[in-house]
């Protein structure tokens, strides 16, 4: 949960024209929800749903928004079902039910679904391919005055531009929001108790859930947790520059294999080198630019996979670096962003930074520009080409209570 920059990647949904608000289901108040059941339909091997929710469940008679959800059936007679999420804010949980290994969970129904602002499900949009494509090609790295100003005035017109496409939505995406849909979802199913698999910002969902209603936890498994306090002790930019150090030492090791240098201090200088150049000079890629910052999110994609990726990571930096062809580097950043090969964006590259801003405080611009050095000097690889990202600062919706 670090900026538009870098959000958990999972198979997305492309953006496409937002489904609008609904009038509620007849009846009054939550009653008008309460009474009501899922109805599945084939779709594939699995089931399919929308449901529609109050966009505001403290005003349940004002307008509907629809959750999209995907069911994959027990093996067996159902005892109960198991919620799963996989992360982002944005991530599909429709997508992660389709690759989900559920063998463990026999006697288990498993539910994925898209949760508000995102996906398939009544989702986050922020304008036209054009508007994100000005976000990220931001220098997100401002060395002087002016290009700080730029980039707060480019950041400010795309949280403008969120607001005029989607509305309050914006004022209704938070975790707590969503946790409040768990809960709904939970009693629809007939379960007396949750239970819940969560990876990265799902820990974050269900540690939330668990806030709300300690006495509805079942069984419930947070896997690769998130920091719940406002102050990460260790951010995501310091997270992809130590794991950086695991890929520059084994690089290394490798001898004449590597090309990038024959100790990890050398593949760190060499690669640190690279995008400093890239600041002020970016690489023309097919009618675009690999920028420093577009250059070290493709670098953080191959990190996410561990050694098995680094061979991949390794010709992707030889391929930019010794033959000047950016182009591995410019399709990791585009698919861990969510930009797809036709230039269209996936709904996650809205809705990532929508939800994040309303689940973290805001304490001002000022502070976000101080304490950016003391990123830099504590992932000295990555740190400052991943940037910062002050869009928080500017959003147009406050943070959820």
């Amino acid at each position: 949960m670090e900026g538009p920059q870098s959000p958990d990647r999972q198979a997305m949904h492309p953006a496409r024209d937002n489904k609008p608000f609904s009038k509620a289901p007849a009846g009054k108040g939550t009653n008008r929800y309460l009474s009501r059941k899922i109805s599945w339909h084939d779709c594939g091997t699995f089931q399919c749903a929308d449901i529609p929710v109050p966009l505001d469940w403290d005003n349940p008679d004002g307008p509907a928004i629809t959750l999209a959800l995907k069911r994959k059936p027990a093996e067996g007679a159902a005892k109960a079902t198991l919620f799963i999420n996989p992360g982002g804010p944005g991530g599909s949980g429709q997508d992660m039910v389709s690759s989900f290994q559920s063998s463990a969970f026999p006697d288990h129904d498993v539910i994925g679904w898209d949760p508000r602002g995102t996906g398939a499900s009544t989702h986050v949009n922020c304008g036209p391919a054009k508007t994100m494509d000005g976000l990220f090609s931001l220098d997100a790295s401002p060395d002087d005055e002016a290009e700080w100003n730029e980039l707060i005035r480019g950041t400010r017109d795309f949280a403008r531009s969120c607001r005029a496409y989607s509305g309050q939505l914006l004022d209704h995406v938070s975790t707590i929001d969503t946790a409040r849909d768990l809960d709904y979802l939970r009693y629809l199913v007939g379960n007396k108790k949750l239970d819940y698999l969560g990876v990265s910002y799902g820990t974050f969902l269900g540690a939330t859930y668990a806030e709300l209603y300690p006495g509805r936890v079942g069984h419930m498994v947070l896997d690769s947790t998130v920091n719940i306090t406002n102050h990460d002790t260790v951010s995501q930019a310091v997270g992809f520059d130590r794991a950086f150090g695991d890929f520059a030492q084994w690089c290394a090791n490798r001898g004449n294999r590597c090309a990038l240098g024959t100790s990890e201090a050398e593949v760190r200088k060499a690669t640190l080198n690279f995008l400093d150049r890239l600041d002020a000079h970016p690489m023309k890629v097919a009618g675009r630019e690999l920028t420093q910052s577009l250059a070290a999110t493709g670098i953080a994609l191959f990190l996410y996979s561990g050694k098995q990726a680094y061979s991949y990571l390794t010709a992707a930096l030889v391929g930019a670096m010794k033959d000047g062809n950016g182009g591995y580097l410019l399709t990791a950043s585009d698919y861990l962003n969510g930009r797809g090969k036709d230039g269209q964006w996936e709904t996650i590259a809205s809705a990532f930074p929508a939800i994040s801003c309303l689940d973290q405080a805001d304490f001002g611009l000022k502070h976000a520009r101080q304490e950016w050095p003391h990123e830099i000097a504590k992932a000295p690889t990555l740190g400052k080409a991943l940037g910062v990202a002050p869009i928080c600062e500017v959003w147009t919706a406050r943070p959820a209570p």
